[in-house]
């Protein structure tokens, strides 16, 4: 006959924030402040506050008895259009969430990634069920109509940066179709007629292949689209292929296949992000062809690429003020007050990838 094991009270009731203020003479509320730092307590009351809490084994407070209290997760999430490790390899993704984790310090809330890739097994549980206070959506994805609908539907205050949502959900954007047609300008003032352009994906599918009407007609990606007006604003005709995600290697995928047949070949190319824009001129140089002697290339964002042997011709987006401003307009948004869109502008940065055409 085998006995169970005994138990104790202590090994089944956990100290809690009375017995430590009792064991440091001390009364709740001080121990509480002593934990979180945000009250006048005295170094030696916390150090003895600290010292029983150790000695009783007490860790700090239930946070989630204090969300309960808040009436608040104290957590923020972002939505990312891809996989997190391929998200990272965006330094764009990085500066943006370095920016929106600068906007919201002042709540004190955990910053949550959630990816909707739309694959099985991906977000949907995530967006539709994470306890979350507010939802900053990265709008350059083609599938945030979808998760918009969601948020609307549990009643989650949410930002978008970039992506046109609707009226009530605030957008942090830049000028997408304007900075796109000043590159295309600085590209024509050079002599340039023959161009074309590599896109980012316009629909949740995450097409790769030529730009087709088809693609345009149903896009459901606003920054991709807006980018490709600014383009035709200045070359009508233009014509290109469609990236599925912003990638050296889909760049350098598509500019071998618009750069391969030489009585078809370019004299410039203009790519939706800087990414794409490496691995254009990364495929022209595999083909024997000099940027910018016999390619010139024109990027979007203002990143370092490393292993990028060029300074790139881009526009230039200030992805961390964009983050700091979505992060801002979460926390209008909790203190109740009406958040403000904003819409940022780009700068055209002249590097060493453009040229006038041979």
């Amino acid at each position: 006959m085998t006995r169970e094991p005994a138990t104790t009270t202590s090994a089944i009731m956990r100290p809690t924030l009375a017995d430590v203020a009792a064991k440091a003479g001390v009364s709740a509320s001080t121990a509480s402040l002593a934990f979180s730092g945000s009250g006048p307590v005295s170094d030696a009351t916390k150090e003895r506050v600290l010292a029983a809490a150790a000695e009783l084994g007490y860790g700090g407070p239930d946070p989630r008895a204090r969300s309960l209290r808040r009436g608040r997760s104290g957590i923020v999430a972002v939505v990312l259009a891809e996989r997190v490790r391929a998200a990272f390899l965006d330094p764009v993704n990085i500066q943006m969430l370095d920016g929106i984790t600068e906007g919201i310090a002042p709540l004190g809330a955990g910053l949550l990634l959630l990816t909707d890739t739309g694959e099985e097994g991906g977000n949907a549980v995530g967006i539709e069920s994470a306890p979350v206070d507010a939802v900053v959506l990265i709008g350059c994805s083609p599938r945030v109509g979808r998760s918009v609908e969601v948020l609307r539907r549990r009643g989650i205050p949410s930002v978008a940066i970039e992506g046109a949502v609707g009226e009530d959900i605030p957008e942090i954007s830049i000028d997408n179709r304007e900075a796109t047609r000043r590159g295309a300008e600085y590209l024509r003032d050079l002599g340039h007629t023959d161009v074309a352009i590599v896109t980012l994906p316009f629909d949740a599918a995450r097409t790769r292949g030529p730009l087709t009407p088809e693609l345009e007609r149903g896009s459901t990606a606003d920054t991709a689209s807006e980018r490709l007006r600014g383009a035709r604003d200045v070359f009508p005709e233009i014509s290109g292929r469609v990236a599925a995600t912003s990638s050296i290697e889909e760049g350098r995928e598509a500019g071998k296949v618009l750069l391969t047949v030489p009585a078809h070949r370019p004299t410039a190319i203009i790519a939706q992000s800087d990414l794409l824009a490496t691995g254009v001129v990364l495929a022209a140089e595999e083909l024997g062809l000099s940027v910018p002697g016999d390619l010139s290339v024109l990027g979007f964002d203002g990143i370092r690429v490393d292993g990028l042997q060029h300074d790139l011709t881009t526009l230039e987006q200030p992805s961390v003020d964009k983050g700091r401003a979505a992060g801002e307009a979460v926390v209008s948004m909790l203190a109740g007050e009406p958040p403000a869109s904003r819409c940022f502008t780009s700068t055209l940065h002249v590097g060493d990838t453009t040229a006038p055409p041979r």
